[in-house]
């Protein structure tokens, strides 16, 4: 049983934690999935900054199936003796108290993550129980809480939330529940979150776990971490594991760093090794200092802030930057961000007007978006005691680690540019190179929208010959058919309807552009033709309000051929019209494979049925022999589009009554990266491995040859 009434040595601890309990917002964000998935950080983070400060090397996460979630790591545990301000144990301050912890003085703690001291005890007050071992000194201690009251639960058998509580009645008590191995520390945190709080949808989410866990690793080199998910014994997991019945485990170790994590985060070829840069600056800030008698004075120190930056670039035109202070994670950028940016910019800025003649640069300047166009790079700082925009910590807000970020920034890439290296020499020119090709396609897009005025269909005389337009100008109904080849575009010309319906076809398969660069997708004919046709430029410059049609569908054959040629032409949509793909608007549309022709008794006319896979014809004959009925051999296979006449590719593919579509969708644009590189990318082994690891899937019946 739960009791309702508060005992008084706990009193005005449970005030300070019933404000968590009352604006969990302030201190976590929501109460939906991404507050849960906060708290979780926060028991995170603090394992890490153990690790970071050189205590344990491996940290476990674990999803119970009963919705509990534990972290264990092997850091020094937290203190257990008396702090005596307080009069309560190390375990309980952390836990209990807001704005206490070993973060604030920089005694134990160099640079850390948590520094509000809320993190722990914020997690304790939204949870409806939180257990805590710590083994320290050759025993296990252990304590428990309920909504952030210390106490004791009465578990019989597994360990409940809802068990019988009673708190503390005068003085709270830090258990020993055994004996630890000798040597052996560190702290194993399980708690329930408090439904009471948080959605009744809320939940943890294992592929952003995954993500952090990942992450994380590739901040502290040598630190594994490992994710076991146990809710999938008792299908409680939202994400489907591959089985029903075991666990879900995976681990994370990474010894490269965050030159690694740039080499992991780049899809696009490389046109510069991945550039490592370090260095320390220091600065002075005016801080209040808390004082032994327990006041609070202003007191100038000096901090000392490392910078650490791993960046390269490639032959793309998206920019992936990932931010972090002291392993956190800043999604939104700060100080940090904004020092490496402006000094990037500088640097390249001036490295360009050097060498003007020989780039042709004339009298346009380098802008912050050519010179962070296929950009991959991952920049982490270390401060003491940094200042964060509020407990969510998404943005830094120290200023002068601006100032130092840009020093080291200019210091070393100067050197870069600099070098004898031939290496280096040939990979600086090239990144100047690609800089202003991004600053004169800048400048040429520009002048391009403000001088030609939007054409329609009727008045463009510039569109390709092959077009065959629609009449209808209105974007929100009209559709664009990119059709393969000419004997199909035929047949497709007379099953349209020439209002809304405009049709391009295409010579076999076009540029692979996943493997080409810009200039070679802008001079391949097919690929310039469906960017002219569509209307809406390309890259950077993309503008999906001018596009000229609300939908692209692509229309290949049903055979291997026509996959391959829709995976080439998907390939050119995500590198360089992605909004398309992102706002829905790109289609496959889905033709037959079989016609049957069912037969029916006396004068009645014969059914045509059409099918789109070999399970769906063999499930219909199966049906047709049940009911007695016959149908015409041979059954009509098609091959192409072609094979069919206008009715028939009108009322299968074609018209809105009747056909089929398959919209393409792109939840996750990195995952979708991945996929694209590997299926189309330059590395050809990983496709090979995956060919053969899935050759025993593949019938040899289903071989059309």
């Amino acid at each position: 049983m739960v009791t309702a009434e508060y005992s008084a040595h706990h009193l005005q601890v449970l005030e300070g934690l019933e404000a968590v309990r009352k604006r969990p917002g302030m201190y976590i964000g929501s109460n939906g999935s991404p507050g849960l998935m906060h708290c979780l950080w926060e028991i995170i983070d603090n394992s890490v900054d153990e690790a970071v400060g050189g205590n344990g090397t491996r940290i476990d996460v674990i999803l119970h199936a009963d919705g509990s979630v534990e972290v264990h790591d092997r850091g020094r545990g937290i203190p257990v003796d008396i702090e005596p301000r307080t009069g309560l144990t190390g375990v309980e301050v952390v836990y209990t108290k807001l704005h206490a912890g070993g973060k604030f003085g920089g005694g134990s703690y160099a640079a850390s993550g948590g520094l509000h001291g809320v993190g722990a005890s914020v997690v304790n007050a939204l949870s409806e129980r939180l257990d805590v071992e710590v083994d320290r000194g050759g025993k296990t201690y252990a304590m428990s809480f309920h909504r952030g009251e210390p106490g004791n639960f009465k578990d019989s058998g597994e360990k409940r939330p809802d068990a019988p509580f009673s708190p503390f009645e005068k003085s709270s008590e830090l258990r020993v529940a055994g004996k630890a191995p000798r040597g052996v520390t560190g702290t194993r945190v399980r708690y329930w979150a408090d439904r009471q709080i948080f959605t009744k949808d809320a939940a943890f989410q294992l592929a952003e776990l995954e993500n952090r866990a990942r992450q994380t690793a590739f901040l502290v080199p040598g630190l594994e971490i490992v994710v076991r998910d146990d809710r999938a014994s008792t299908g409680s997991a939202t994400e489907s594991p591959t089985s029903a019945t075991e666990s879900v485990e995976v681990s994370y170790r990474y010894d490269g760093g965050i030159a690694e994590f740039v080499d992991y985060l780049a899809v696009d070829a490389p046109i510069t090794d991945t550039w490592r840069i370090q260095g320390t600056g220091t600065f002075k800030e005016t801080v209040p200092v808390l004082q032994a008698n327990g006041h609070m004075t202003s007191q100038e120190v000096e901090r000392e802030c490392r910078v650490d930056l791993a960046m390269r670039w490639g032959t793309g035109y998206e920019t992936v930057t990932r931010s972090f202070v002291n392993i956190i994670a800043t999604p939104k950028g700060g100080t940090h961000q904004q020092g490496f940016e402006q000094e990037l910019l500088k640097v390249l800025r001036a490295q360009v007007e050097q060498n003007a003649r020989r780039l042709k640069v004339g009298n346009d300047k380098v802008e912050k978006d050519d010179v962070l166009a296929g950009l991959t790079a991952v920049l982490t700082v270390e401060v003491p005691e940094p200042q964060f925009e509020g407990q969510t910590k998404e943005v830094l807000g120290t200023p002068a680690v601006r100032q130092v970020v840009a020093q080291v920034l200019r210091k070393e890439l100067g050197a870069r540019f600099t070098s004898t290296k031939r290496d280096d020499k040939n990979q600086a020119s090239q990144l100047l190179d690609k800089v202003v090709a991004e600053m004169k396609a800048r400048v040429s897009a520009r002048a391009h929208k403000e001088t030609q005025r939007r054409k329609n269909a009727l008045e463009s005389s510039s569109l390709p010959a092959k077009l065959v337009d629609c009449r209808s100008s209105d974007v929100s109904r009209s559709e664009l058919f990119i059709v393969e080849g000419d004997s199909a575009l035929g047949t497709a010309r007379r099953a349209r309807d020439s209002e809304i319906q405009a049709l391009l076809p295409i010579r076999g398969k076009i540029l692979n552009v996943q493997r080409a660069s810009i200039g070679d997708m802008l001079s391949n004919a097919e690929c310039a033709s469906i960017i002219q046709v569509i209307g809406a430029g390309s890259g950077r410059t993309f503008d999906i309000s001018a596009a000229r049609y609300g939908k692209i569908i692509l229309m290949s054959d049903a055979d291997v051929d026509g996959a391959h040629i829709r995976t080439l032409l998907l390939t050119l949509f995500f590198r360089y019209m992605r909004p398309l793909i992102e706002e829905g608007r790109v289609f496959a549309a889905v033709p037959p494979l079989h016609r049957v022709i069912v037969m029916n008794p006396g004068s009645k006319p014969n059914e045509t049925i059409y099918t789109y896979s070999e399970q769906e014809l063999h499930a219909l004959l199966a049906k047709l022999r049940k009911a007695n009925k016959r149908w015409h051999e041979p059954i009509q296979r098609y091959k192409g589009l072609g094979e069919m006449d206008a009715d028939q590719l009108a009322n299968t593919t074609m018209d809105r009554g009747g056909r089929l579509l398959r919209r393409v969708r792109m939840e996750d644009a990195e995952a979708a990266g991945r996929v694209f590189e590997l299926l189309m990318g330059n590395e050809v082994a990983p496709r090979r491995e995956f060919i053969i690891d899935s050759s025993d899937q593949l019938s040899r019946e289903s071989i059309d040859a």
